[in-house]
């Protein structure tokens, strides 16, 4: 008896390449009460956005992995750093891909975050301001079009 034949991939789409750069950050976010446009209180969700000088755009905190860091410890650890927000990892985001400013393929994997602590923090010349914002806003505020579709991910989860 012969093993059948291995399946092949029937996507037309190609896998993405081995990225050159790779990157990881969260979409932090959490629980609030919002004035509804009626004045009541009602419940809501908040996301934390920063602001990067150097391309003057608004994000979410991500930043490159360090040698031999997973890109988990480099999501908890470049929020940490960009906003001052010790955050666990909640469920993975999908995964952005483009070409960096130096042509290059980056990766950047996301999860959704939860803060469980906060450090001091500080704007500098990485991060010059870190703002809550409801989801609304933030979808008004993101500069580039894949991280509102993170954005989007994450509302569809949350409610």
């Amino acid at each position: 008896m012969s093993s059948p034949a291995p399946k092949r991939n029937k996507s037309k789409r190609a896998p993405p390449p081995e990225p050159e750069v790779r990157a990881a950050g969260g979409v932090v976010w959490r629980a609030t009460f919002i004035a509804g446009e009626d004045g009541e209180a009602r419940a809501g969700v908040e996301i934390v956005v920063v602001h990067r000088p150097r391309y003057d755009d608004w994000s979410f905190p991500k930043g490159k992995l360090d040698k031999g860091e997973t890109y988990e410890e480099a999501a908890v650890r470049e929020v940490a750093e960009e906003t001052g927000l010790l955050c666990q990892l909640g469920r993975e985001l999908p995964p952005t891909w483009y070409l960096d400013g130096k042509r290059r393929t980056k990766l950047v994997r996301y999860w959704a975050m939860r803060v469980v602590g906060i450090e001091p923090w500080s704007p500098n010349d990485e991060i010059d301001q870190r703002r809550w914002v409801t989801v609304d806003e933030a979808a008004e505020m993101l500069t580039y079009e894949h991280d509102r579709e993170l954005l989007e991910q994450l509302r569809d989860e949350l409610g």
